[in-house]
């Protein structure tokens, strides 16, 4: 499994390139080939990934060879896009993709941050309340049901 992941890394960067490459010269703007560089990412992180996970043979050389090799291809394949792009669209366009992308999920990460912040406050609200109530599991479950009783009786009674 762990070195069908790798090929699927080494794969989804060679496409990525081959797809950059073809459509470069005709290409009118960057997002005719941004789905080349998306996949280009997602490759290089597939094979980072493998890298840092431990291999079922971690200490073998051909694993190592094989981690490190790769890791160095997919670098090599990413400073190649690099000037290929600059060189279609100007100086700094790929710093620009690389500094945009890392502000982006860099954005992703507070955001979550913030929602777990919300959902673990939320929840210690929820507890501080139950207990405000007298109310354990065994209340909480009983106030539940004593809710969906009366909702189906009210609905009952509607429907007549």
């Amino acid at each position: 499994m762990v070195i069908a992941e790798a090929l699927a890394g080494i794969a989804l960067v060679k496409g990525a390139v081959d797809g950059i490459k073809s459509a470069i010269s005709t290409a009118q703007d960057i997002s005719e080939i941004s789905h080349h560089i998306d996949n280009l990412f997602k490759g290089e992180k597939e094979i980072q990934h493998q890298r840092s996970k431990a291999s079922k043979d971690p200490f073998s050389v051909y694993s190592v060879a094989e981690e490190t090799i790769n890791a160095k291809l997919a670098q090599e394949q990413m400073q190649e896009m690099k000037n290929l792009i600059d060189t279609r669209f100007g100086h700094g366009t790929w710093a620009s993709i690389i500094a945009e992308r890392s502000r982006r999920i860099q954005e992703q990460k507070e955001y979550e941050k913030e929602q777990r912040a919300i959902k673990r406050k939320k929840h210690e609200e929820f507890v501080h309340t139950s207990k405000v109530l007298g109310l354990g599991a065994t209340g909480i479950s009983i106030f539940i049901l004593i809710i969906v009783v009366a909702i189906s009786a009210i609905a009952g009674t509607v429907s007549r």
